[in-house]
């Protein structure tokens, strides 16, 4: 067994993109109905996947985003069999707070490239920043086998602090991330300063679905929390089937570019914020390290692997949390701490499921509130 971190590059062969862009010009799109009219409210409308995969063939600069994400010190090492692939963006700060970062689904390490030259700035809230890509994602490829979800990478991760000598640290995260985040601070209390985790709307059905409800909801929360749990029902069905059946869709995933881009975009257009999403370079970038890495695949095993594991998705600890809510709802604290006890309650109207896309000055500077007193 070795401890070795080896430096790592992306380097994404010509050949893959040539083959990428052979893939897109002969791609099948699948035929209007005559008189209809389709919007996003049944999925991405074929019009919108093949404007976008257009983009993404002549307009998108894959050789530039590649260049922009090598700007970032990146990193391998190999942790219980599996190759863990990581950022390490450490600040000119040399006590600055070690701070974990951990994506969701379907998003990659790439997200958070806006945030990382703010938050590791010289000054009082500074942070060396560890960014890993959660196994199954991104260049955490391939698999080394069967069982990796929640746990396990929760563990993973602990490890990777400790190879880099972080004793403590802080940790974030959002989606999978809030998960792994909630996780080390229960197994890990000694070892966590503070978890703060960013969330949206969509709670409302989730938390709807997994924690008991508030007495006394008046006709409009309760309507709310209808809509709400009405959106999730028509969406979900990305999540039943990889959390099922992920073998038949990891081959679409796998061969066909548009595929993979749909797979991707809806979820991007259905948890962006309406007033501002996502640039659609960031979107192609993202979308292009699950094609190159085949992780739309991986992924969705992830997912299975999570959905049959014996344990839940929340941990409970003492370990002081924070709570960031993008595009909230009054609804979403009634439902998830109706007692008001999470004292770092953070409520904002911008921003969505991914706001270190969305909204990276809002989510730096709710980061840098939260961690600020919990500094040693």
């Amino acid at each position: 067994m070795t401890n070795e971190i080896r430096p790592f590059r992306i380097e994404i062969p010509q050949a893959d993109l040539d083959d990428l862009h052979r893939r897109l010009d002969s791609a099948r799109f699948a035929d209007p109905v005559p008189g209809d009219e389709p919007d996003w409210s049944r999925g991405m409308p074929t019009d919108a996947v093949r404007e976008l995969a257009a983009h993404w063939r002549d307009g998108f600069d894959w050789r530039a985003q590649e260049a922009a994400l090598n700007a970032f010190p990146q990193f391998t090492t190999v942790i219980d069999g599996q190759t863990i692939h990581f950022l390490h963006v450490r600040s000119p700060q040399a006590d600055a707070v070690p701070l974990l970062l951990t994506h969701g689904y379907p998003s990659s390490f790439a997200e958070f490239s806006d945030v990382l030259g703010p938050l590791t700035e010289p000054g009082p809230d500074a942070f060396h920043v560890v960014v890993p890509s959660v196994p199954g994602f991104g260049f955490s490829t391939p698999l080394s086998g069967p069982g990796w979800e929640l746990a396990r990478t929760t563990d993973a991760f602990a490890e990777l602090m400790t190879r880099l000598g972080y004793d403590r640290f802080a940790a974030h995260g959002g989606d999978i991330g809030a998960g792994v985040a909630g996780r080390l601070a229960a197994l890990y209390p000694d070892r966590v300063v503070g978890t703060h985790v960013v969330s949206d709307r969509g709670m409302i059905a989730l938390a709807g679905e997994q924690l008991p409800l508030p007495d006394g909801l008046s006709a409009a929360e309760q309507s709310e929390l209808d809509s709400a749990r009405e959106v999730w029902r028509a969406g979900r069905g990305y999540l039943d089937l990889q959390s099922h059946k992920p073998e038949t869709i990891a081959a679409a995933l796998t061969d066909s570019p548009a595929g993979q881009l749909a797979w991707i975009a809806e979820k991007f257009e259905a948890w962006t914020n309406p007033a501002g999403g996502v640039d659609r370079d960031r979107l192609l970038t993202n979308v292009s390290l699950y094609w190159f890495t085949r992780s739309g695949a991986s992924a969705a095993r992830f997912l299975y692997e999570a959905a049959h594991a014996a344990h839940g998705w929340l941990a409970p600890s003492d370990v002081p949390s924070g709570w960031a809510v993008f595009n909230t709802s009054p609804m979403v604290r009634r439902i998830m701490d109706p007692e008001g006890k999470i004292e770092h309650w953070s409520e904002f109207a911008e921003g969505g499921h991914f706001p270190a896309l969305e909204e990276p000055g809002l989510l730096v500077t709710d980061i840098r509130e939260f961690f600020r007193k919990l500094r040693p």
